[in-house]
């Protein structure tokens, strides 16, 4: 299974991303997960502590490894460089493993500072390439709301494309256009979860503004989510319903594909 996660900011889609990973683990899968949101927090849902998170370097701010990979030198940034660097080997080497789970950080861009086709966007874009047609592992990929990093040769290879809404216009408005977005790119399993349900009336506008074959399932608000999101711990060992609503997702979509 390859399946990427994305969505509005704070809708939830790490929470999701965490517990898919951790039920795949459970089950005795080998299991990546690697986060590709800028606001990298994966680490954290999966159950790693800020010391082992702080002993992370994420992949873009391995400046050396960029560089060689790309065959620039220092002051080369500008000039041309490979398009098509060697990445197979940097899940083994730098992927950290914690509850089953492998966790890579991916990091990100500088545009600003870079430009939007340097070598970090270069080895990104490889790299979750290479990880989409690993045939070894479930990769679960915690995604940004933009879809930059997504080729059309990347997305071929894409089991399921999910967008965690929560009951919100502005929600909405992002599932629509990622929905978009991902169709231009050739992704065809595109599908959404509501997410932090707290009554019927939550539920009902999902359900008016998600196509139904679209929604794969709801997710209940939970304290326990909040509580694990604040303490810094993974609400797989604390929040058992929403886990158990996530596994009801996870066996829909699987019988989909």
């Amino acid at each position: 299974m390859k399946i990427a996660v994305t969505g509005k900011g704070g809708v939830g889609k790490t929470t999701v991303s965490a517990i898919l990973a951790r039920l795949y683990a459970e089950e005795g899968r080998s299991v990546l997960a690697a986060d590709v949101d800028p606001d990298a927090n994966l680490g954290l849902a999966l159950g790693f502590s800020d010391e082992e998170l702080d002993s992370i370097i994420p992949i873009s701010k391995m400046k050396e490894l960029v560089l060689e990979r790309t065959g620039v030198d220092a002051e080369g940034i500008g000039k041309f460089f490979k398009i098509n660097p060697k990445v197979d080997d940097i899940p083994e080497k730098f992927a950290k493993t914690k509850n089953g789970v492998k966790l890579l950080i991916l990091g990100t861009v500088d545009v600003a500072g870079a430009g939007c086709v340097c070598p970090e966007h270069v080895i990104l874009k490889r790299l979750i390439s290479h990880l989409v047609i690993r045939s070894n592992d479930v990769v679960i990929m915690d995604m940004e709301a933009g879809l930059e990093h997504l080729g059309r040769g990347t997305t071929s290879f894409m089991d399921s494309f999910i967008v965690v809404v929560e009951p919100g216009t502005r929600s909405i408005q992002t599932y629509r256009k990622i929905r978009e977005l991902a169709t231009e790119l050739g992704i065809k399993k595109i599908s959404a979860v509501g997410n932090k349900i707290r009554g019927a009336e939550d539920e009902a506008f999902i359900r008016e503004n998600v196509p139904e074959n679209d929604l794969l399932g709801i997710i209940h608000y939970s304290d326990s989510v909040i509580k694990a999101d604040r303490s810094g711990t993974s609400p797989f060992e604390t929040a058992g319903a929403v886990v158990n609503e996530i596994r009801r997702i996870k066996e829909k979509l699987e019988i989909t594909q």
